[in-house]
């Protein structure tokens, strides 16, 4: 039983280096809560992202998603059996006003637990121009 709350706690613990990094615009953060052969999976408005996670590091990187301090999200459910897992993710405050849903696949490899696949829907609000 404390093995699998052990596996939960670094779950949530990898998935909040991507909430951070995104949050903050640190690109490091990313990269080590990313496999690096994940993929990210979505729709922004009317564009389409069907990319290698390395696209969301570059967009990322000094470029926060929290510009005026609204910015929240927060795991909402956690499953995991054996080696795998899926996080379910709500964010609000995207640069402002943008909302998205996230899903993330993770998976233990050798040992560590790293996001292979982010999918993501936009929830509400615009995306900020230009």
């Amino acid at each position: 039983m404390s093995e699998q709350r052990n596996d939960r706690d670094e779950i949530t613990r990898v998935v909040q280096l991507c909430i951070d990094g995104e949050r903050n615009g640190d690109a490091s953060k990313l990269r080590e809560a990313f496999h690096e052969d994940a993929r990210m999976y979505g729709n922004l408005g009317d564009q389409r992202f069907d990319v290698p996670i390395e696209e969301l590091f570059a967009m990322s990187d000094g470029n926060p998603a929290d510009v005026d301090g609204s910015y929240r999200a927060r795991i909402v459910s956690i499953e995991q059996v054996g080696d795998a897992a899926i996080v379910k993710v709500e964010e609000d405050g995207y640069w402002g006003s943008v909302s998205f849903t996230d899903f993330f696949s993770l998976a233990a490899i050798k040992g560590e637990w790293k996001i292979v696949n982010k999918t993501f829907a936009h929830t509400g609000g615009e995306p900020p121009t230009g």
